[in-house]
């Protein structure tokens, strides 16, 4: 009972919210409120504006709707640019929480008085935000540490807000289509998974330890230690860094330090945690970069990160260089690869776009050409064709168009594409090599195998089936141009394997006569076994050219 009270006032206050800044239409038209919560506040208003009402209504209504907000302006496949613009000025600083809040979750977690567990804690915070505040303090080895300390209450605040959300996104998928479209439940699930990860500063530990581990070998590249006998679920003690904020300028210049490398190491590191590694940081902006002596780049805060699985590596790169290249027809097939279109994705169209997309950046020159900005690009053409970007590729241009404003003050001629097109270049490669070819070609082997295997039992569910009179075929070719142009290939390369089988058994028929013949065969003075044994080489090389180039064996 308790808990639907909270949800009831909740949802009251987060109503209220949304009809003081202007939504009263939208609320009414999503079925969320009744006629009479009408108020003349004008339907015809632009994208900027509601925009700025949104951020607004977001700000009032707290940690969990501000993180909300701040995910969603980075989904520009889901967003429209003029809102997502609006919603990257979300900002989560609040009011600091007294001391003696703060010694007593302290000492609740750590389980001591915090002066034995400290032989200085600052009282002032140095840094807050929504889910916490960071302290400094001294280990009593007099080592200078930061403590991160978790807000009181915060958990069951955000726990209604994700239970309204979760009720909200069901019933907006029961009632309206676009929410369906889009799998709005699935994207609060996500979400909600994300904030669960944030509020437990142990997955934050673990995830900057992983990072650290990508650069053991680096001296180059900091990440601050965690202090895991002073942290918690609550409480995260790490290392204390001592540097510049990447984007101060005037003392990264008065202290000596080297732009040009600092921005290059950032750049490589960075692509070393997408493409190499496939774990990056998901926010660096610039108070996540610190930089210390010898242009050493320190990065802090690993609350949020992003993963890409050999496949996601594998089609960034793709695209990249398909772009590059002017190749439409195999970006197309990588988005389709990816298996992101929509069956109300209109091919026509979508290719149309892409080509449009692929013709401002072919044959450019590749430090006059913005990564970011081909992002932004590509979100928008998913928008329009109601195309669901995958979340780890949003977080991935995110981070990339925070790097590229961040690179561009460092050092303005340094180039984010040109310094990726090495990265994906040997990532395509690697994926040709004859190891990972046949990794690949053993994985399709053995599940052929297991659906071979399964094969007579679903033929019997199959016949049961029918013999019930309940077969009912639901036929939806998704994409269907793409669907016929793989046909296509896949009838040409079998015409073509059959024809080179075909000219093979003539050719050996031909050397097995003339060895019993024991004479050479010639025809009007050509050497037909010679000339033929040359056409089928260079035809059996082609085909295994072919084969390698598609990626499978």
């Amino acid at each position: 009972m308790k808990i639907r009270i909270r949800h009831t006032k909740r949802y009251q206050e987060i109503i209220n919210v949304f009809l003081r800044n202007g939504f009263s239409h939208f609320l009414f038209r999503l079925g969320l409120t009744n006629r009479s919560s009408l108020k003349d506040d004008g339907v015809e208003v632009n994208m900027n504006d509601i925009g700025v009402k949104l951020r607004h209504a977001l700000q009032e209504l707290g940690p969990t709707f501000i993180k909300l907000g701040q995910i969603a302006s980075s989904r520009r496949d889901l967003v429209p640019p003029e809102i997502a613009l609006e919603l990257e000025k979300l900002q989560d600083h609040v009011m600091s929480v007294p001391f003696d809040k703060i010694r007593e979750i302290v000492e609740l977690e750590l389980g001591e008085p915090l002066e034995h567990l400290f032989s200085r804690f600052d009282e002032e915070p140095l840094a807050t935000a929504s889910i916490g505040q960071v302290h400094v303090a001294y280990l009593p080895s007099g080592e200078k540490v930061a403590v991160k300390v978790q807000r009181p209450d915060i958990r069951p605040i955000m726990e209604t807000d994700l239970a309204i959300l979760s009720d909200l996104a069901r019933f907006l998928e029961d009632n309206t289509d676009w929410a369906k479209t889009y799998h709005l439940r699935e994207m609060i699930v996500e979400f909600s998974r994300s904030l669960h990860d944030e509020l437990d500063y142990r997955v934050e530990a673990r995830n900057g330890e992983r990072i650290a581990k990508q650069f053991e070998e680096d001296p180059s590249i900091h990440i601050p230690k965690v202090h895991w006998d002073f942290s918690t679920d609550k409480v995260l003690t790490m290392e204390m860094v001592y540097g510049v904020k990447v984007n101060n300028l005037e003392k990264l210049d008065a202290g000596g330090y080297d732009r040009k490398l600092i921005a290059r190491r950032i750049v490589d590191s960075m692509f070393h945690q997408i493409l190499d590694e496939g774990f990056f940081h998901g926010d660096p902006h610039p108070g996540n970069i610190y930089i210390l002596p010898d242009n050493v780049v320190s990065y802090l805060d690993f609350g949020m990160v992003g993963m890409l699985d050999k496949e996601m590596k594998y089609h960034f790169a793709s695209l990249l260089i398909h772009l590059q290249e002017g190749n439409t027809e195999d970006m197309i097939d990588t988005f389709a690869e990816m298996g992101i279109l929509s069956e109300e994705t209109d091919m026509r169209t979508f290719t149309r776009d892409i080509t449009d997309l692929q013709r401002r950046y072919y044959d450019v020159a590749l430090n006059e050409v913005s990564l970011g900005t081909i992002f932004i690009e590509l979100f928008q053409v998913a928008y329009r064709h109601h195309i669901i970007i995958p979340s780890e590729i949003s977080i991935l241009g995110k981070a990339i168009l925070t790097l590229e404003g961040l690179i561009a003050k460092l050092d303005p001629e340094l180039s984010i594409m040109k310094a990726v097109e090495p990265f994906g270049r040997r990532l395509v490669k690697e994926r040709y090599h004859p190891k990972n070819l046949f990794d690949n070609s053993w994985k399709d082997f053995v599940e052929n195998i297991e659906i071979l295997t399964n094969l007579p039992k679903d033929l019997k569910s199959i016949m049961t089936t029918i013999r019930k009179g309940k077969l009912q075929l639901d036929i939806n070719v998704q994409q269907l141009q793409v669907f016929l142009r793989r046909l296509d290939r896949i009838s040409n390369r079998l015409s073509f394997s059959i024809i080179l089988l075909s000219f093979s058994i003539l050719m050996v028929g031909l050397i097995i006569g003339s060895a019993i013949d024991g004479r050479a065969n010639m025809l009007w003075q050509f050497p037909i076994i010679e000339a033929g044994s040359i056409i089928a080489s260079l035809m059996f090389l082609f085909m295994i050219y072919t084969i390698i180039r598609s990626g499978r064996m």
